[in-house]
């Protein structure tokens, strides 16, 4: 967008969140969000997770970063940030806060602990509190590695039935099966008939959570709906307030999903955080934002399959994902909600072989062009392509 000497006339004022000298979030009056930077000047974040230098790295990453259109470090480049001097996400790991909850899959902090308020003050503290007067923190990751249950659909283990199988110390174990029996009239034997589910006792349910075997009537899909939701209520809004508390002039970006989220999460988090992060495939449901794609990356089967062809005939799976991913990736860029996105990994995991490894840069160091020159050429047009975006609204 165009920069005037006062660029925060573009912006309604009542949409601000965040503190002056530090990274803010606002809606421009063409109804755009757009981050915006300590000296008050608009910023589209385009980041990348996972960014690491090490003494035998041949190449100086951060000025690869540039080079390719990058302005920001996404989570894990903390270490990085404090020598290059670039805008960066930083993460609490409220998940390490007390006794945290680990099963199926499943990372979370137990929320119905009496003493979640306390421990998670304790990790903001320590997380947030150093790093408090720094104006390049774009803002806090509530979470960089918690554990959600699946979606339905994926036929394994949801939060309520992972929380109704955990070890009888923990206090959501407690708070869910009071929640759960009150629903059903305080009877197992009634709870087990409305989820079409056999239960003989308490440990039938957790037999089948250790094996991994998902719930998925309709009348257990309602009950974890409202567990989940309530969950996460308690999870943002105590983890907002720490933050808030130890930092206050940073933004909170909520919690990095790794996939798709899901209504119930996004709308908990929407009502603590003052910026979300999605996956690319929720954004058509996403309201009036401000989100950030939080792991952007066209390596995956929805962008390279295709229906069965003729041989010979019709492009390659790599044309038809890079094809797709640029196409996805400048409609969001010209989205009014998004204010940025964030690529999901600097280096291809082991195992991983070129041109569908999902890293910038290959095991071996080498940069792999078949992501990175894509990538330069549509970085380098964000602010055109939300520019254009602009003015199609106004003459529509």
């Amino acid at each position: 967008m165009a920069q005037s000497s006062d660029a925060l006339a573009d912006f309604r004022p009542e949409t601000v969140r965040g503190r002056p000298g530090f990274f803010r979030v606002a809606r421009t009056t063409t109804g755009q969000w757009w981050f915006i930077d300590p000296d008050g000047h608009p910023f589209f974040v385009k980041a990348v997770h996972g960014v690491t230098a090490t003494e035998s790295t041949p190449h100086d990453p951060a000025a690869r970063l540039r080079r390719w259109g990058f302005n920001a470090l996404g989570g894990g480049g903390e270490t990085l940030q404090a020598e290059e001097a670039l805008p960066f996400l930083a993460t609490v790991d409220f998940c390490a806060a007390g006794s945290p909850l680990h099963l199926a899959g499943v990372r979370l902090p137990d929320v119905f602990d009496p003493d979640w308020r306390r421990h998670a003050r304790e990790r903001a503290a320590e997380r947030c509190g150093p790093a408090a007067e720094n104006p390049l923190v774009l803002g806090w990751l509530t979470d960089e590695a918690a554990g959600w249950s699946p979606r339905p659909a994926a036929d394994r283990p949801g939060l309520l039935q992972v929380c109704l199988s955990l070890e009888p110390g923990l206090a959501a174990y407690h708070a869910a099966w009071e929640f759960a029996l009150a629903l059903h009239q305080g009877r197992l034997e009634a709870l087990a008939r409305a989820w079409g589910t056999p239960l003989a006792n308490k440990e039938a349910l957790r037999v089948l959570t250790r094996a991994e075997q998902g719930i998925t009537t309709r009348g257990y899909l309602q009950d974890d709906a409202r567990w989940t939701r309530e969950f996460a209520r308690r999870y943002f809004t105590t983890a907002a307030a720490a933050v808030r508390e130890f930092a206050p002039n940073h933004l909170v970006l909520g919690c990095r999903w790794r996939g798709p989220a899901g209504p119930a999460l996004l709308a908990a988090c929407a009502e603590a955080a003052d910026v979300c992060l999605i996956d690319h495939t929720e954004l058509p449901a996403v309201p009036s934002g401000p989100v950030l794609l939080g792991d952007f990356n066209w390596v995956q089967e929805s962008f390279w399959s295709a229906p069965p062809v003729r041989r010979g005939v019709g492009p390659t799976s790599l044309e038809r994902m890079l094809r797709r991913g640029r196409l996805v990736l400048t409609r969001a860029a010209a989205h009014p909600a998004v204010a940025g996105y964030v690529w999901h990994r600097w280096r291809d995991r082991p195992g991983e072989a070129p041109p569908f490894g999902g890293g910038l840069v290959h095991a071996d160091e080498t940069e792999a062009r078949e992501h990175t020159e894509l990538l330069t050429l549509i970085n380098d047009r964000v602010e055109e392509l939300r520019a254009m975006a602009t003015n199609a609204e106004t003459n529509a």
